[in-house]
């Protein structure tokens, strides 16, 4: 109970994130700083990951991800987190190699036990994905905050950006919308226990096929639909593409349930 009311006071999720205008402000007034060759993939364009090459077929992925709960149950909400941030490497078209957990807890809120079914919970992702968390860093919170710093490898040949994308390309998605809709309702107490089931089943679900997609030449750009909705990151794999994009609503997948929440 402690967990679900300590949940309830924050944003949830990716729900959390700071608008991109307000971004954009924020790190406007940052000096210029060196930027190397080999940093491949940097700030400038809202990718998913930055990508530093090392040599002529390898090229370290890093990204990083975490925010508050999204979910009632503290396994999930660490299962969900955790997917979220070794996602982004699979949306670069990488191998993720490992993990690093960031973990900010109400130590004299929330009990032990919840606290590792939080990091059990992103444990299990880890395993699923076949890496491991190879350490990290925790501090004492007012509210509860969890993710991980995702490291992975690519050859620099297969890698795709969000900003790559080439007049005439499909846009397909991967998975139904919907979450963000879902969540809400669950904050609202109005979600069914099957359209709790549906979220927690594509939230868990890692981008996998990421890798296999970045080989085919035939596919110009990924990206992972998260916390900006699919128009918020579209916006941005167009803009980083310098296009636009044209989109059929009533041909967008939606989760079962979620437009009677709308």
């Amino acid at each position: 109970l402690e967990f679900r009311r300590v949940l309830f006071r924050s944003g949830g999720g990716c729900g959390c994130k700071i608008a991109p205008g307000v971004l954009s402000d924020i790190l406007r007034a940052s000096p210029l700083k060196m930027i190397p060759e080999s940093l491949l993939v940097g700030s400038e364009n809202n990718e998913d990951a930055a990508v530093y090459q090392i040599n002529d077929h390898q090229a370290i992925v890093a990204t990083t991800d975490f925010f508050m709960p999204i979910v009632d149950d503290p396994y999930d909400f660490g299962r969900i987190a955790a997917t979220n941030a070794i996602s982004d490497i699979y949306a670069m078209g990488a191998q993720p190699l490992f993990a690093l957990a960031l973990l900010g807890m109400p130590i004299n809120v929330l009990p032990l036990e919840v606290i590792q079914k939080i990091i059990a919970g992103g444990e299990s992702v880890c395993q699923a994905a076949g890496i491991p968390i190879a350490g990290g860093h925790s501090i004492d919170t007012v509210e509860p905050i969890y993710g991980l710093v995702a490291i992975g490898i690519v050859d620099p040949a297969n890698l795709k950006r969000n900003s790559g994308a080439q007049a005439g390309d499909v846009i397909i998605l991967s998975k139904p919308l919907g979450v963000g809709i879902l969540s809400a309702a669950l904050k609202k107490e109005r979600l069914s226990a099957k359209g709790y089931e549906a979220m927690i089943a594509y939230t868990t679900q890692l981008n996998q096929p990421g890798i296999a997609l970045s080989k085919m030449p035939e596919v110009h750009a990924l990206t992972d639909v998260t916390g900006f909705g699919l128009l918020g990151h579209l916006v941005e794999m167009a803009d980083g593409s310098g296009l636009t994009a044209e989109l059929d609503a009533s041909a967008v997948p939606v989760l079962p349930g979620v437009s009677q929440y709308l």
